[in-house]
């Protein structure tokens, strides 16, 4: 289930949004003691989608998500797939839901109903936490008014799956905001409904604050730069060479985490070609999202893990279709054991 093809999942997922970048390890992860148990995440696009998989997969631990243009839960996982599991072809016909139905609606709307009813499965196996773990989650999502890539409906339907999860609707917030497929900020980026790299745009809305304010609560405000630190950490003490992820992350680590155990950790995903290694993006969502200033003084640790492009992932999205592997959903799936892994490191004794 590992193996790699060039095959036509590489040319169907050309529509799903890459270049890079070497990078040299650098620092080791730091042990903060966080708060495992009081960990969210959030993402764009291909990332929302792997937070919510994060999310589904550890929900005991997870408090919240902010999906911002992402649709449900397993959503790309076709019937098809399911029946006839061999890879190169399977990935291939996830790859074409994932285009028509989980961005676009040529094939017709997502499924919630489908979804839910896939995480109890999944739940019901081991192979991730309990479906009640997702109860009391707070949820954020976003849907830009430019954009043309993932539709409104989609995010829309990931709503409807987290009610039938069992997440209260006083938990969740669905805001049709400015923007096109990026996200947004107060400042920083593209101008605003630009969708294109580096899928960061100024509309006068502060997403990264928004996002950390709805699962945690009222936020203190920041004042002004970030005083904390931007560590380049070495991701390959985490992945194996299956979970298609680059060299190295990043991690946002505030003076007052450094200093006093306890914080909790926010993942930050990228979207498709938006790491790090994409050229004419570099840095920008990690250090122009707006996260490092919404965190700084709210103790709250931003992990920034970067995935890399491949000949199966041409433009470096996580994987919500199965590229490395159709246990792509499970905690023991390469890129989410590898991400956890990196949350356990940092809630891990100082």
């Amino acid at each position: 289930m590992r193996r790699r093809h060039v095959t036509v999942a590489a040319l169907l997922l050309a529509a799903l949004m890459l270049s890079p970048r070497a990078g040299t390890a650098a620092e080791v992860l730091p042990k903060l003691g966080a708060d495992l148990a009081q960990s969210s995440v959030s993402g764009l696009s291909s990332g929302a989608y792997m937070a919510g998989q994060i999310q589904v997969a550890h929900s005991k631990d997870i408090v919240g998500a902010g999906i911002v243009a992402g649709g449900p839960f397993a959503c790309a996982e076709s019937s098809a797939a399911r029946l006839f599991p061999f890879w190169p072809t399977a990935v291939a016909q996830n790859a074409s839901k994932a285009l028509y139905q989980c961005m676009q609606t040529r094939w017709g709307e997502p499924d919630p109903v489908e979804s839910a009813n896939r995480v109890k499965e999944l739940a019901e196996d081991g192979a991730i936490d309990p479906i009640a773990g997702l109860t009391g989650d707070n949820v954020y999502l976003f849907s830009g008014n430019k954009d043309q890539t993932v539709e409104l409906v989609v995010v829309k339907a990931a709503k409807r799956f987290y009610e039938e999860a069992g997440v209260s609707p006083s938990n969740m917030t669905l805001i049709e905001g400015d923007g096109g497929h990026a996200f947004i900020t107060a400042q920083g980026g593209a101008a605003c409904g630009i969708s294109d790299k580096p899928y960061v745009s100024n509309c006068g809305y502060n997403q990264a604050k928004a996002i950390l304010a709805w699962i945690y609560g009222p936020l203190a405000e920041s004042e002004g730069e970030p005083t904390g630190r931007f560590i380049a950490f070495d991701q390959a003490a985490f992945a194996g060479s299956s979970a298609s992820m680059a060299l190295e992350g990043v991690v946002y680590v505030p003076q007052a985490c450094a200093d006093t155990p306890g914080c909790r950790v926010h993942v930050a995903l990228h979207g498709c070609a938006q790491s790090r290694e994409t050229e004419g993006v570099e840095d920008t969502f990690v250090k122009e999202s707006g996260f490092a200033e919404a965190a700084d003084r709210n103790r709250v640790i931003v992990l920034f893990p970067q995935v890399k492009a491949s000949a199966a992932n041409p433009y470096g999205c996580w994987d919500w279709w199965g590229y490395t592997g159709l246990d792509y959903l499970d905690k023991d799936a390469p890129q989410i054991k590898a991400i956890w892994s990196m949350v356990e490191q940092l809630a891990a004794t100082p």
